[in-house]
């Protein structure tokens, strides 16, 4: 079948071959007349396919002439072709989205006569900066209208990652934290020490405060400011013995971990959702997150506490989702804000 390139449009004229490549995939709009006219996208793709031939100043273009013609006028082209080629020939019907969205896909056996489009679709490079803010956005915008938000990451091979993105508001099993229990401990350099075998007993039951070494607590830095704002835990310094205040502890923590205040905030925010929350260093995050006992249940969630206007290079973002992926846990990235704390779920999926 033969198009004509007509600026960034390729027409196809004759009605009966018009009317096939539309009914075969629902490709470009049917034109009065029964003309229809195509997209440098879809054309690229069917003539890449083999089942279209375009014509301009009666010179045959390839898909690589048509790839040049679509670069000049369209910025990151061949990066959304690339994730358009690869829907298409895994069966879905696609359609051009409205910016900053480039697709609407819709479900498998559907048309777009019967059906509406199940995804929006953003389609990235690998090199692209992570945006979180933009990226809440967009999902706002699809939410808006019932749509799922998918990411689709292009590496430098061409091989495309797709990544669901939700909100997701966690909750724990716990109750509230008994706070008439008065317990001492001894600051030691990054980390509490609570010695009184009745103190730590209290902190541990139920709410798993802690990690017990020998006959002693060690509490994190973030565990003791939350129960010294508790009002539960009363502290001195390891060399001087003198008391150590709220202030004081937030100073020392700051000093050694500049990002403190927003892990805490993250920190406090889980725990009054129910949550036990412990250090996720051995997974590369700031937190994991408990449903429940961790003696008998996996933790449920890795938690990243971000800043609001969060950014960074996708092949961190992709290491973080992996690694929860390989542990049967879910990222979440935790925005910190003024107001509060928002959890946006990262997943690998595939549609």
């Amino acid at each position: 079948m033969t198009g004509t390139l007509h600026g960034d449009d390729v027409m196809i004229s004759d009605p009966a071959e018009a009317s096939q490549i539309h009914n075969k995939g629902y490709y470009g709009t049917p034109q009065p007349g029964g003309g229809l006219k195509l997209g440098l996208m879809e054309a690229t793709y069917l003539v890449d396919s083999g089942r279209l031939e375009v014509q301009s100043r009666k010179r045959k273009m390839t898909s690589g002439d048509l790839l040049r013609v679509a670069h000049r006028s369209s910025k990151g082209f061949e990066i959304k072709y690339l994730v358009y080629r690869e829907l298409r020939q895994r069966g879905y019907i696609v359609k051009m989205g409205t910016a900053p969205l480039d697709f609407r896909v819709f479900p498998r056996g559907s048309s777009p006569k019967r059906t509406t489009s199940r995804w929006w679709v953003a389609a990235i490079s690998e090199r692209s900066t992570f945006d979180l803010g933009d990226m809440l956005d967009n999902l706002d915008r699809a939410a808006e209208i019932r749509k799922k938000l998918l990411l689709a990451v292009v590496d430098e091979e061409s091989d495309v990652t797709y990544y669901d993105v939700r909100r997701i508001s966690p909750a724990g099993r716990l109750g509230s934290f008994e706070t008439d229990v008065r317990v001492d401990g001894v600051v030691m350099a990054d980390r509490v020490i609570v010695t009184d075998s009745e103190g730590a007993e209290a902190l541990r039951q139920g709410h798993c405060f802690g990690k017990q070494v020998g006959k002693m607590l060690q509490l994190s830095l973030l565990e003791a400011v939350y129960l010294v704002e508790l009002g539960i835990l009363r502290l001195r310094d390891g060399k001087t013995n003198r008391a150590v205040g709220l202030e004081s502890l937030k100073r020392r923590a700051r000093s050694l971990q500049p990002d403190f205040g927003l892990r805490l905030s993250a920190f406090k925010d889980l725990k009054e959702k129910g949550l036990i929350v412990k250090t996720g260093f051995k997974y590369g995050s700031h937190f994991r997150a408990y449903e429940g006992d961790p003696d008998r249940d996996h933790a449920k969630y890795l938690v990243h506490a971000v800043p609001k206007h969060y950014r960074a290079m996708w092949p961190e973002v992709s290491r973080a989702v992996r690694l929860a992926h390989g542990v049967r846990k879910d990222i979440l990235l935790g925005r910190v804000s003024k107001k509060d704390v928002e959890y946006v779920s990262l997943t690998r999926h595939r549609p």
